[in-house]
């Protein structure tokens, strides 16, 4: 049995390729995202079942990151 990739949530940070970014909105199934190092124009992963959740959201609160 195969395992599902997990889908990224709002404020996660992912892997889209070769960019860090991190998830800004889920709208209408669509995952946006901004470059992790902050600033700059969103855009809509290409196929979010293909993104690499690095640290979640949560994570990143408990890391004292957030």
């Amino acid at each position: 049995m195969s395992e599902t990739p997990m889908l990224p949530s709002v404020g996660d940070e992912v892997m889209d390729g070769k960019s860090r970014a991190i998830v800004t909105d889920v709208r209408g199934g669509v995952v946006w995202l901004r470059l992790k190092s902050g600033g700059g124009t969103e855009w809509p992963a290409e196929d979010p079942r293909k993104l690499t959740v690095r640290r979640t959201r949560a994570e990143m609160i408990q890391a004292g990151e957030l």
